[in-house]
């Protein structure tokens, strides 16, 4: 079952999730240095590391599961969130350049009927990145932090589920090296930990990332859903509509809420 948007936001909002979303954001930055031109997909819960790359790609936009559910975002402008069901993504086929899956694998229920989706809308040279807990990484065995939620993944489980459902894995990195504590001291020294845990605890690292292209001659994997008519839904910003949207569409506060970046 899928974390809730409002834990999520609220992990990433500590100094934790900050960290967390420091180191990880480095580690997807190293997969992608320049996406210029390109269309990005934040699927899952993706947002806290989408911002790095508005400034050069030709779009970056999120799709939230709606057992997640959505909330408005980026804060400071229009709303490039959409609420959808993971098996059946609002977009056309072969329209997205780059897929970032983050906090979605590991939740689903639905993972080879994502993956068939996700093959459907991602072009003929696109690229996957999924970033999965680490079966072997600390991370996964706390649920304090959401990388302790659903299904972790050893690199070879993620090869494998990725091979199966018609992708070529092609490069993998671990991240998130650093244990999952509150302690100020700790958490200052990440960076040490992440050089170190680089080094010589690369298999132990809280989240693997996976990079994978589409295999355009392969045959698709068997749909076990039928296909519906897809709705793009848009999630209000309550600060410009006046009030307060549905629990399920937009979970932050207003406008002026420290916490609407999350």
């Amino acid at each position: 079952m899928y974390s809730d948007v409002v834990q999520l936001r609220d992990f990433y909002a500590s100094r934790t999730g900050q960290v967390a979303r420091h180191l990880i954001r480095r580690a997807v930055r190293s997969f992608w240095p320049d996406i210029t031109g390109d269309s990005i997909l934040g699927l899952g819960y993706a947002v806290p590391y989408l911002r790095q790359f508005r400034g050069e790609a030709e779009r970056a936009i999120a799709c939230m599961p709606a057992q997640q559910g959505a909330m408005h975002w980026p804060p400071e402008g229009l709303n490039v969130v959409a609420l959808g069901e993971e098996t059946e993504l609002p977009f056309a086929d072969s329209s997205i350049d780059r897929i970032l899956l983050m906090h979605g694998i590991e939740e689903s229920h639905y993972v080879r009927e994502m993956l068939s989706e996700i093959w459907r809308v991602l072009a003929g040279q696109g690229r996957l990145l999924v970033v999965v807990p680490n079966r072997r990484g600390i991370w996964a065995r706390l649920e304090r932090t959401p990388f302790g939620h659903g299904q972790p993944f050893s690199p070879e489980q993620i090869r494998k589920l990725l091979k199966d459902n018609a992708f070529i894995p092609e490069r993998e990195e671990q991240a998130l090296f650093i244990p999952p504590t509150r302690s100020p001291a700790l958490l200052r020294a990440a960076a040490a930990w992440e050089r170190a845990g680089g080094r010589w605890f690369r298999r132990f690292g809280g989240v693997n990332l996976v990079e994978a292209k589409k295999q355009v001659f392969a045959v698709r994997p068997a749909r076990a859903v039928a296909r519906r008519r897809r709705v793009l839904i848009a999630v209000p910003n309550p600060a410009l509509a006046g009030g307060t949207a549905g629990a399920r569409t937009s979970r932050c506060g207003p406008a002026s809420s420290p916490e609407r970046d999350c």
